[in-house]
């Protein structure tokens, strides 16, 4: 499916690694219940991969979007309207956003596992957030999107005031 330039959608899924701990502590789970017998360990290496696994499953999944003028994170929605203009991050910047230029008020969905991010100042003067983090794989698709959100928003406020004039 083709997204306009104002919508992203992608999802921050956990890397292969965390999936390989999963089956790893499921076969340790199997094999601490080993001296109770077959079944309990059948039933210990079943019950800790899927334990696990949905562990990592609900931490590695977040969905970052950029649709109906808003920008969607994890469960928070921002109107486009209210964000100021967006910066890609390397990996560099991104680490130094994550660690000692990061600010308490900030609104961060940060994954340690995604190099690049971007950052956006909050510009809504009664909203106490300096700006919002977020982690992603595809940053400048992702900055494309917001701006391509706001200049949609801004040119249908614009024919709003006029239609009304």
């Amino acid at each position: 499916m083709q997204l306009s330039p104002a919508h992203h959608d992608e999802r921050l899924t956990a890397p292969r690694s965390w999936w390989a701990i999963a089956v790893l502590t499921g076969i340790a789970c199997g094999l601490m219940l080993l001296p109770l017998g077959t079944m309990p360990l059948l039933a210990g290496l079943v019950g800790g991969t899927a334990l696990t696994g949905l562990l990592v499953s609900s931490y590695g999944s977040q969905r970052v979007r950029v649709v109906g003028g808003a920008l969607a994170v994890g469960e928070a929605r921002i109107p486009v309207t209210a964000l100021g203009d967006p910066e890609v991050l390397e990996p560099e910047e991104a680490r130094a956003w994550r660690t000692y230029k990061a600010d308490m008020r900030a609104f961060m969905l940060m994954r340690s596992y995604v190099r690049t991010a971007v950052r956006v100042e909050v510009t809504d003067p009664a909203d106490p957030t300096p700006y919002v983090y977020v982690s992603t794989r595809e940053p400048r698709a992702l900055v494309a999107a917001i701006r391509a959100a706001q200049e949609k928003t801004a040119g249908d406020k614009a024919a709003q005031d006029t239609a009304k004039a």
